[in-house]
């Protein structure tokens, strides 16, 4: 297997440059995930790295390497496929006034 020396910016790994695996497609993951084992034995914290554009050639515009810059949400990402739903939105609050008829049904004027 091949791999390649990247630089890894932010977070706890800023300024280190690892040997990271390359794909069948000679690029590196889009995700670099680090498990760091937690002190008291609980379950190990996940750093999480982005894969981004290190450099641009100044003449014609080409990109040159990659390198990794630390995601502080912490989340690893998953595959998205063009027919895959969206994530859902965070619901706003939700309203606490009291209705006058249960589960917003209309009043039945007939009784």
């Amino acid at each position: 297997m091949k791999s390649e020396d990247t630089p890894f910016e932010g977070g706890p790994l800023d300024g280190r440059v690892l040997p990271v695996l390359l794909g069948p497609t000679g690029h590196p993951p889009k995700v670099y995930r680090v498990p760091v084992p937690a002190g008291d034995g609980g379950p190990p914290a996940l750093l999480v790295y982005r894969r981004v554009h290190a450099a641009t050639s100044s003449r014609l515009g080409l990109h040159q390497g990659w390198k990794y810059e630390y995601d502080p949400t912490g989340r690893a990402g998953k595959l998205k496929w063009p027919w895959s739903k969206p994530d859902p939105a965070p619901d706003p609050a939700p309203d606490t006034t009291p209705d006058a008829t249960p589960d917003g049904k209309p009043e039945d004027p007939h009784g």
